[in-house]
């Protein structure tokens, strides 16, 4: 969502120009240009520089339309349409280059949307002017290929001035420009530790769920095979003598921490207890619903691996974690139904050690286990 922070500089100080600023000994001509100062405030950093400035103006021919006097007395003042030296676009570029030195690490891009001076007599008073300086930009960053937009800013600024007199105008424009980019300045360096908009890189870590904590969810751990205790549905009837359901899930909030933005992602590899029965307690009954498990690590496993720092970016980690997970999550009920096609819900012995055997294998190859084999799990009391 945009953030739209109007900043209203009253330059009363201008209403006082009759006593405080003084008067030439004839009245000013219109200059054919306004030459903007050089920025005397500079905001150094090390977050981020202006790359570029890009002109969306919808008038860009001149930046102050200002009024002067007629050629003739009694006749109205007369608008006339007044650029910046060497162009608007070029003079606000300098500005900010002044004020903000390429130092930083984001390069980010201003657009400039609203550069404007306007002017109107003052009502009763044909000889006094109005002014009002209007600054209209929107900042973004080109990061990974595609832009990011950051924020946006208005700031509006009045001043006074007789007829006759114009140096006022250029000092309000100039502190106009100097109050936009203090705005992006501080915005950055309040944004750029925690904000995602802002981030730099990314860091995924995954830890395991092992902890069993939770009575009816058993999560995985290679120290703490299955047990029939841990089936406490009721026993059904059918050709199958035992069932588990195991699933995987993660979970985590991603954050900013010094312009990183870290995944700390915890896998959860679980049985749910309640929906796991046994009409039959043996050691290679419980073996093959425990390799049912192992199966759910090991597709676990792999998507873990497939989220690789080439396959990971900032603009879409989000989305790439889901479409994994969906994938995952789409060969673990594949291989569930393989498994038990292949050894006939474990009946074909052979067929099982085969599995038992391939199951092994990838439980070391992705360091689940670092050395023996998984022993068939046997009745054993207790959580």
């Amino acid at each position: 969502m945009r953030t739209k922070r109007p900043f209203q500089l009253w330059l009363i100080f201008y209403c006082l120009l009759a006593t405080l600023w003084p008067r030439p000994a004839a009245a000013q001509a219109l200059p054919a240009a306004l030459k903007l100062q050089p920025a005397t405030t500079v905001f150094p950093t090390t977050e981020f520089y202006v790359a570029q400035v890009l002109d969306q103006r919808p008038q860009p021919a001149a930046v102050a339309w200002l009024l002067t006097a007629a050629p003739k007395p009694g006749q109205p003042a007369i608008m006339r349409a007044v650029d910046l030296l060497g162009g608007g676009l070029a003079a606000v570029r300098a500005f900010i280059g002044q004020s903000l030195p390429r130092t930083g690490r984001r390069p980010l891009t201003v657009r400039l949307l609203e550069c404007r001076v306007s002017e109107n007599t003052t009502p009763g008073q044909p000889a006094q002017v109005d002014g009002r300086v209007e600054i209209k930009m929107a900042f973004e960053w080109q990061r990974e290929g595609k832009t990011v937009f950051l924020t946006d800013y208005y700031g509006a600024a009045r001043y006074q001035r007789p007829l006759a007199q114009t140096a006022v105008v250029e000092p309000a424009l100039r502190q106009a420009l100097t109050e936009a980019v203090r705005y992006l300045h501080q915005w950055v360096q309040a944004q750029a530790p925690t904000s995602l908009k802002l981030a730099t890189g990314l860091r995924l870590r995954f830890t395991d769920a092992t902890e069993q904590t939770q009575p009816d969810t058993l999560f995985y751990d290679p120290a703490r095979p299955l047990r029939f205790a841990d089936f406490t549905a009721p026993p059904r009837t059918g050709p199958y003598a035992a069932a588990v359901f195991p699933s995987f899930a993660y979970a985590g909030q991603p954050r900013v921490v010094h312009g990183v933005l870290q995944l700390d992602l915890q896998l959860k590899v679980f049985v749910v207890r309640s929906s796991s029965w046994a009409a039959s307690q043996d050691a290679y009954t419980l073996n093959h619903e425990q390799r049912h498990f192992d199966l759910v690590k090991l597709v676990a496993e792999r998507f873990k691996r497939r989220l690789t720092p080439e396959r990971m970016n900032l603009q879409d980690y989000n989305s790439i974690l889901q479409y994994e997970y969906l994938v995952a999550f789409q060969e673990m009920n594949r291989l569930q139904e393989q498994y038990d096609a292949e050894t006939r819900g474990g009946q074909d012995t052979a067929a099982q050690e085969s599995w038992n055997q391939r199951i092994e294998r990838e439980l070391l190859q992705y360091g689940v286990k670092r050395s023996g084999k998984l022993s068939a799990a046997t009745p054993e009391p207790g959580p």
